[in-house]
């Protein structure tokens, strides 16, 4: 078995954990400096809209020998407007200029035609209306605006709405990163931008959900039991996902990096990046808000609730007792919960409490849901 597998099968038993839920002081405020620089980066930089909400018009140049920036600064002086060139794989160009008109499109088309010395008939010009773009923007809106009520209900119900709230600040928390990433690195925001943001809601509340199940599989009858608090077991729960949240976020962020750097970078295919930086910021925050923000959140919020409340007293009571008789603070004297244990455990020092909760038992297997057995 490969030393990830290992740690996996560990993790999911439970003989070593990672103390997410007690560090998650530090993990909020990280979250907050990130998405706080993010909300800074829209206020100052803005957005680089596309010539799909803006307007204006797009010439498809064939071959020619003029360079990028020569032909970036032609437009620009024949225009009057930023214009935006991308080198096409057959030798030609692509140049948006935003904000212009019929008129004024038929005129620098033909100033380019003379200046590039190419053909006029041979320039394709295509117009694009702001109208059709804030179309686009609204129907976009729309459609995350459902997603995100649809995902509010179907959370409350299959869990619970504690979990649906946690899940819905997280879908915003990464929704902010990736628009802010956008306006810091300057990059187009077009359509492709928007289907990859809606693309990502579905990669992170995945990764989210898998914790949720586990968290409400470990917690089931929870307050039954006086070995673990319910930060504990939603600690386990998040330890025993980690490989597979960080499996399935690398699988997928392999061919979006290959679509970022070497298409967009290497190859020069800028068309691709619009939607490959949206969907690689997203995928690796939807990873980080499932294991740092919405389980974390979830325990915050549950331990709001007066029977988890008495529960937490009542663990800490009982190892405090255990303590003062010089007993194992995980062990139990009442015998009502108590777990049989074929040995010590290879504990990570300073694991939390909740790491201990998958201790083997009858010949040392473990217990993913973190309940022990009963007498």
């Amino acid at each position: 078995m490969s030393r990830l597998g290992a740690l996996g099968a560990r993790l999911y038993r439970g003989e070593v954990g990672y103390d997410f839920i007690g560090k998650r002081k530090f993990w909020y405020a990280l979250s907050i400096l990130i998405t706080i620089t993010a909300i800074a980066g829209v206020v100052v930089r803005g957005l680089n809209m596309g010539i799909e909400f803006k307007g204006g018009a797009v010439f498809t140049i064939p071959s020619t020998s003029v360079s990028v920036t020569q032909a970036r600064t032609i437009t620009e002086e024949a225009s009057g407007h930023d214009a935006i060139v991308q080198q096409l794989g057959n030798g030609g160009m692509r140049i948006q200029v935003t904000e212009l008109d019929t008129k004024q499109a038929d005129g620098v088309r033909t100033e380019l035609a003379k200046d590039l010395k190419v053909d006029e008939a041979k320039i394709n010009a295509e117009l694009v209306g702001p109208s059709w773009g804030a179309t686009i923007a609204n129907k976009a809106w729309m459609g995350l605006g459902i997603f995100m009520v649809l995902v509010v209900i179907y959370l409350a119900i299959a869990f619970e709405w504690r979990m649906a709230v946690a899940a819905l600040i997280a879908l915003i928390h990464d929704l902010t990163i990736t628009v802010g990433v956008y306006a810091l690195v300057g990059f187009e925001v077009t359509p492709g931008t928007v289907i990859g943001l809606l693309t990502i809601l579905g990669y992170s509340l995945y990764d989210t959900v898998v914790v949720f199940d586990s968290l409400k599989e470990g917690s089931k009858d929870i307050t039954k039991q006086t070995r673990w608090t319910y930060s504990e077991v939603a600690n386990r729960s998040i330890n025993s996902t980690l490989v597979r949240s960080i499996n399935t976020t690398v699988v997928a962020l392999l061919p979006v990096a290959g679509l970022l750097f070497i298409g967009g970078g290497f190859l020069g295919a800028g068309m691709l990046n619009d939607i490959s930086l949206s969907l690689f910021v997203g995928l690796a925050a939807g990873a980080y808000s499932s294991i740092f923000i919405a389980t974390p959140l979830v325990a915050d919020l549950k331990e709001r609730d007066p029977r988890i409340k008495a529960l937490k007293k009542r663990v800490l009571a009982k190892r405090a007792a255990a303590a003062a008789k010089g007993e194992q603070p995980d062990g139990s004297s009442d015998g009502d919960d108590a777990i049989e244990d074929d040995g010590p455990e290879d504990i990570v020092p300073g694991a939390p409490a909740a790491a201990v909760a998958g201790q083997r038992a009858r010949g040392g297997r473990g217990r993913p849901s973190g309940s022990g057995r009963r007498r």
